[in-house]
Order: structure tokens, then sequence, then C-alpha cells
């Protein structure tokens, strides 16, 4: 997995999320230490809801789930300078995250997903609804293609957030890039929030 994240980097993935749930906190730490080494500073690399990993090895910051760590608290344990990301749902946790002072947020889930299995894709009509009340960088995920990047984006997405379809892919790093033009391209073409309509088109 290490060697395919690292693949995907070469691609053009800029951030990369590392997350399991299952490791305890030792085993997370060694992969998250070859997760950097491999990385090689190309990207970012933040640990999904342990700070205290994150601390440890240095990486530059965390993503919190909904109901994780208060952003607070990861701010104090990680600095001023750390990115703290945070999951939400919904309109209401979106705004609350803001208050609390997170970097971005992370808005799920967009599409039908292998990753979270059974659970109701929001769709974009909720990024763009929430695009329209915050001020924060919002991440797309959950279901995320080619095809369907252009629509999060022009829903008011500032990025996506891709498991599936980079690292299930043949060959990463072809994947990431393909990913990476489908992004420039639509920010190319991406209108004012003010232009975009209701509909989901």
């Amino acid at each position: 997995m290490v060697e395919r994240v690292a693949q995907a980097v070469l691609g053009g993935v800029d951030l990369v999320q590392l997350r399991d749930k299952r490791l305890p906190g030792g085993q997370l730490m060694d992969l998250a230490v070859a997760m950097i080494e491999a990385i090689g500073g190309r990207a970012k690399v933040i640990v999904n809801d342990r700070a205290d990993v994150a601390l440890a090895v240095g990486a530059q910051g965390v993503q919190l789930g909904e109901e994780g760590l208060p952003v607070a608290a990861a701010r104090m344990a990680l600095g001023d300078n750390a990115l703290i990301g945070r999951s939400v749902h919904s309109l209401g946790s979106a705004i609350q995250a803001e208050s609390d002072g997170a970097d971005f947020l992370v808005l799920g889930t967009m599409y039908a997903s292998q990753s979270h299995p059974g659970e109701e894709p929001a769709g974009p009509q909720l990024m763009r609804e929430i695009s329209k009340t915050t001020r924060l960088p919002l991440i797309g995920i959950g279901g995320v293609t080619p095809e369907n990047v252009d629509e999060l984006i022009q829903a008011g997405a500032s990025g996506v957030a891709v498991i599936t379809n980079i690292l299930a892919a043949d060959d990463p790093k072809a994947a990431a890039q393909r990913m990476k033009d489908v992004l420039a391209a639509s920010w190319n073409t991406r209108r004012s929030p003010a232009d975009v309509g209701n509909g989901d088109g």
C-alpha cells in the first residue's frame, strides 16, 4: 500500500490522509513513518483522528471525524501551523466546524461508495449548499471518479478525496494523473457560486 500511495503522489496527489482504525497506535505510527519516507516530501501527510500519532511522526496535521476530537484539542496538540480538517455531513456541522477553527472540511458521502456501503449519498446539492455558507475549502469524498469531479467542482468543491479510483487502479500514478488533469480542467471552467443554479448540473 505504501508503494501504491507513493506512485499516486508521483501522479499528482498532494495530500495523503492515513486512515486505518484497526491498527493500534504503535503500528499506525510505523505505517505513518514508512508513508512519509516513501512520499519524500512531495505531498503533505495527515493522520485520521490520531493527533498523537501525527505529532509523533511529524505529519502536517489531522483529519477529524464529525464526532471525533474537538478542533481546539487537536490545535492545542499540534500547534497553529497544523492542518486540521473536519468531516461533515450536514450544513449545521459545517458551520460549527468553521466556528471551531477547522482549516478545511471533508464533505460526504457525495456518491455511492465501496468504503461507506449502505450510506445514502448526499450528492452535489449538499456541496452547493455548504459552499454558499462557509469560506473554508471543501473536499468532496465518496464515490469520486473522473466522470463526476467536474460536477463537484462546479458545486463549490475545492478538491476531492479519492480512495478506490486511485489505489485500486492497475496504475495508481496514471489514475492520479488523470484525476489531476480533470480537476485542472474543471477549475478552469468553474463558475462563481452566484452563477450556479439549484439543479444538479
